[in-house]
């Protein structure tokens, strides 16, 4: 994605981590810029067949809050992308390697879409390193019949290439007011390029890997603050599966977005970057009240 570099007044590094089973992993640090005010580390986690890139938007807006991880999960990006099958709490496991890479003991763990799923994937199996979780456009458990509708996308872009899916995802990802809006047709064009550069064998791996994903079990031992954000308009991920994560998680705090819908971190990166304000904020609180 190239529609929202990072302005240069946000410095950052991109450097490559190794997981524990050898695979690249390529991440980007961008330290907060006035690091007396905030000790908050934060890690951003971006939505299936997206990039790091997918925060820039929502970085900026955060006026260097915290010191931010963004990466590419494994498959995607300029991450190395070995053979499947994959599994979530693989893709946690890597955040985990990246923050060792990067010397740091825990972390607020954010992702969108897959990346929720990962995020929870990571508080349940790291929940140590987990100091606070935001969970944007996601769900915990995608439903009964998850295995079998992310086998047919999954044939259907090895089957037919990537762009067979385009139409149907463009209506997922952004409403219809945004698409319509010729101003965000630099954000949208740079999506569907990063969308068309996957590698289908990992794109397929990483769909199987969502239709298998239940992350139910884990949620009401979770400690930490919490914040779930969902578009109003969104129906990959939609308000019930937020509700449900929601009623399970201990003193979650959950908002919709009115009129948004399903890459939030995209069409709306002010109303996700308060968002995640908020959430640093929690975990501030809550470490001076321990």
């Amino acid at each position: 994605m190239t529609n929202t570099a990072l302005p240069d007044t946000l410095p950052s590094t991109d450097t490559f981590a190794i997981a524990r089973d050898g695979t690249r992993l390529s991440y980007r640090l961008t330290p907060a810029q006035n690091p007396a005010k905030t000790n908050a580390r934060l890690v951003l986690v971006h939505a299936l067949a997206m990039d790091k890139n997918l925060w820039n938007g929502t970085i900026a807006a955060l006026k260097s809050a915290a010191d931010i991880i963004t990466l590419d999960c494994r498959g995607h990006g300029l991450s190395d992308k070995p053979a499947g099958p994959y599994r979530v709490e693989q893709f946690a496991d890597d955040i985990a390697d990246i923050l060792a890479h990067a010397g740091w003991e825990s972390a607020i763990v954010t992702g969108a879409s897959m990346g929720g799923c990962v995020a929870l994937a990571f508080a349940s199996g790291h929940g140590d390193k987990t100091d606070g979780l935001g969970l944007i456009d996601t769900t915990a458990w995608y439903g009964e019949n998850a295995a079998d509708a992310w086998q047919k996308r999954a044939d259907k872009a090895r089957d037919e290439g990537l762009s067979a899916l385009l139409a149907f995802q463009k209506t997922r990802w952004f409403g219809d007011s945004f698409r319509e809006n010729p101003a965000n047709n630099a954000v949208i064009d740079s999506a569907v390029e990063t969308f068309l550069a996957n590698d289908i064998s990992a794109y397929h791996a990483t769909c199987m890997m969502l239709g298998a994903a239940d992350l139910r079990s884990g949620l009401a031992g979770f400690d930490f603050p919490c914040v779930i954000r969902v578009g109003s308009e969104d129906y990959a991920t939609p308000i019930e599966m937020a509700q449900a994560m929601a009623s399970a998680i201990p003193d979650a705090k959950m908002e919709i977005m009115d009129g948004i819908r399903h890459f939030s971190p995209l069409e709306a990166p002010d109303m996700i970057a308060a968002a995640l304000q908020e959430l640093i904020g929690d975990v501030t609180a809550a470490t001076n009240n321990s």
